[in-house]
């Protein structure tokens, strides 16, 4: 009795649920500093669920195999996903306080949402699914909105919390013609019902791709993304750090293996609905973006841009692009994280950094930052020998395997128009005039300041040793 136990809480989502309601009730009884209090918390919470993650204990889930998948490809995300939100929450710790929004409920809400991208990334059944995407969703709802003072964000959550919506009713409706012509909800027994069959039938077809307009929209590819730049703007610039850096994660693990398992024998249907989202995402991504004077309103583009990217390895449905996949994410983390610990931490005029135009000049007072910020607009952009060249490369690699010249084509000159704006930042720091006369501040923690470090580090000089990260993902599959 007390073994089971045992093995029931060292499953990864249950110990980090007990964990969630821990932090609830520890901010709720803390008389004094509880905002520091539960965000401490809950980073160690991720961290602990993250080693649980890792060393596995062959716990499996305990009794919930039949709901739940663990195997090399979700424990890679899970971990991603839970070091992301440890690593969000350590950077954002002083714009928190600095805004005066430093309320506990914050750390316990995205210690929630991360629960429920945990159980998107292993989810293998539809109503489970469903049921994760609605916890991560409605914890994101909230928080979007935390600002109570703002207007501009209220707004941004009234416009996701709207359009989720409308995107989860889509999402079951895709479902209920998913069930109704297969009779099953399980990954498993679709796929079985699936094979009995040379095509799929009208009905089923349009089940699948209302099933992909839903996860579009949590991937915020076009032209489902259009929640994403207000959001990303109005949102505070702590929680659009945790939007950026972790919510992607589990929306692309979730549609690559929705894709390729339960309908992995018929990928002529869906590919064809990949390719154009992959395609619109990475153009309207790189187009749009010229024209944005607001950081956060420029980065949420860049994210866009940056799903297509990822989406031409789900078009290539094969080993090779759920690998390269593997690593444009991991990627895409850490330049996030790099980017967002830079934009938490910089002040002027006493007024945290959000328009391009008050880059400008940062060179000449703050030549480090200014150096760390080009190298991952360098990275952004896919410029070698930064990492981000790399995980273009794999992408590319995957889709040229896959004989999919055109895709890859089309998304090299993609990533030449989005170099672009990514370039305009550099330029505005190195070589114009600052706009007003008032200096630079750089306010960071000691561990965010570790963060940064460590993360810039391995964006830079990655090319000397790519492959710890290739030998790392050359065992991750969906078997």
């Amino acid at each position: 009795m007390a073994n089971n136990l045992l093995t029931i809480f060292l499953v990864p989502e249950v110990s980090l649920s007990i964990l969630a309601i821990c932090s609830l009730m520890y901010g709720l009884f803390s008389k004094k500093n509880a905002f520091i209090k539960t965000t401490n918390f809950a980073t160690l919470s991720l961290l602990i669920v993250a080693v649980l993650i890792y060393f596995d204990f062959n716990t499996t889930f305990a009794s919930f195999d039949n709901y739940f998948l663990n195997n090399s490809f979700t424990k890679f995300f899970k971990i991603l996903t839970a070091i992301g939100a440890a690593a969000s929450l350590v950077i954002s710790k002083n714009y928190f306080i600095d805004s005066k929004i430093n309320k506990f409920e914050i750390p316990t809400l995205l210690l929630f949402s991360t629960l429920g991208m945990m159980l998107m990334i292993s989810a293998k059944d539809l109503m489970i699914m469903y049921l994760a995407i609605e916890l991560q969703s409605l914890s994101l709802y909230v928080v979007a909105t935390i600002k109570r003072n703002s207007l501009e964000s209220a707004e941004s959550g009234v416009k996701y919390f709207v359009l989720g919506a409308l995107s989860s009713g889509i999402l079951l409706y895709g479902f209920s013609l998913v069930y109704g012509f297969t009779g099953q909800t399980s990954f498993e027994g679709i796929y079985q019902s699936l094979s009995q069959i040379d095509k799929l039938p009208i009905g089923l077809v349009f089940g699948l791709v209302f099933v992909l307009v839903g996860l579009a929209f949590k991937v915020s590819a076009v032209p489902f993304h259009m929640w994403t730049p207000d959001v990303y703007e109005g949102a505070p610039t702590s929680i659009t750090a945790f939007f950026a850096i972790v919510p992607k994660l589990a929306a692309t693990a979730l549609i690559f293996r929705f894709c390729l398992e339960p309908f992995g024998n018929f990928d002529f249907e869906w590919t064809q609905v990949i390719f154009f989202l992959s395609v619109a995402s990475m153009f309207l991504g790189a187009v749009a973006a010229i024209a944005q004077k607001n950081l956060k309103r420029l980065l949420a583009y860049s994210s866009i841009g940056h799903v297509g990217y990822v989406l031409i390895a789900l078009v290539a449905a094969n080993d090779q692009g759920i690998k390269s996949a593997s690593i444009y994410m991991f990627i895409y983390l850490l330049m996030n994280i790099a980017f967002f610990s830079i934009l938490l931490s910089l002040k002027k005029a006493d007024v945290f950094v959000e328009k391009i135009d008050d880059l400008n000049g940062l060179s000449k007072s703050n030549p480090l930052i200014s150096l760390s910020i080009a190298i991952i607009m360098l990275s952004m952009a896919g410029i070698p020998p930064f990492m981000g060249f790399f995980g273009k490369l794999y992408v590319f690699i995957a889709a040229v395997e896959s004989q999919l010249y055109l895709l890859a084509i089309l998304g090299v000159l993609a990533s030449v128009v989005s170099a672009f704006y990514y370039l305009r930042i550099i330029k505005g720091m190195y070589f114009d005039e600052a706009s007003h006369t008032e200096s630079f501040e750089f306010i960071i923690t000691n561990h965010a300041k570790i963060i940064l470090t460590v993360v810039m580090f391995i964006i830079t000089f990655f090319i000397f040793y790519p492959s710890l990260l290739t030998n790392i993902v050359v065992g991750i599959s969906l078997n």
